[in-house]
């Protein structure tokens, strides 16, 4: 374990769920939330909205331009695989501002943090062991059955002139970066679960639960 500056231990008693967008991380960290009596750090909720601020200053301090790029050259101008590339290599910052959030929780019992950026070969270095993270991804069937049924992943919600592009790059590039997370975490010895649709959420948390069993209490152990 990395010595890693955590002014109220907050790092080290953290559990972690990464992963792949639509393989059901949020709604097993609040499950998991609900039956523990944890708190949950969503990261995908402050990637998008709380450290906005923080991307403007870091672009006015590089001399960049302030404004996010126009939807046509984020989804529909470039490729997939171009896509995937810029999306890992901004993790590492944007995984510097979670844990800015992070240290500032005072917590004396584990939370969870969960969302696609906690990358395995990011979060090992704070690990005591590897069982304090698990990398949940769903199978080909089960992403495009998210896509079915899922508004949000079954469309991008953004004005483009050719929405059906951007819809396969976007899923393109998801699956990439998935495939990236599992590569990392079983090299790194992170469990993976893939969710193949047919174990229900509550049963998926309970694999996760066991996971996490030897900081979640008796209760845990037993199931």
């Amino acid at each position: 374990m990395a010595e890693v500056w955590d002014p109220h231990g907050s790092l080290r008693r953290m559990l972690w769920i990464g992963g792949a967008q639509w393989a059901g991380k949020t709604t097993v960290s609040e499950l998991l939330a609900y039956e523990f009596g944890l708190t949950v750090y969503h990261y995908d909720y402050h990637d998008a909205r709380g450290h906005q601020d923080r991307r403007i200053a870091r672009r006015v301090a590089l001399g960049e331009p302030v404004a996010d790029p126009r939807p046509e050259q984020v989804w529909t101008e470039r490729g997939a695989e171009e896509m995937a590339a810029e999306t890992l290599a901004g993790f590492p910052l944007r995984f510097e501002w979670a844990l800015d959030d992070l240290r500032a929780l005072s917590t004396g019992q584990p939370a969870i943090a969960e969302g696609w950026g906690l990358r395995p070969e990011l979060v090992a270095p704070l690990l005591d062991s590897v069982r304090r993270m698990v990398v949940l991804v769903p199978t080909e069937d089960f992403r495009q059955h998210q896509i079915r049924t899922v508004p949000r992943a079954g469309a991008l919600g953004v004005p483009v002139s050719d929405p059906a592009r951007a819809q396969a790059n976007r899923i393109a590039r998801d699956r990439l970066v998935a495939e990236d997370a599992v590569r990392g975490a079983r090299r790194l010895g992170v469990r993976v679960i893939e969710v193949d649709g047919t174990r229900d959420a509550a049963a998926v948390t309970s694999l996760v639960a066991e996971q996490f069993a030897p900081w979640l209490g008796p209760s845990a152990q037993a199931g």
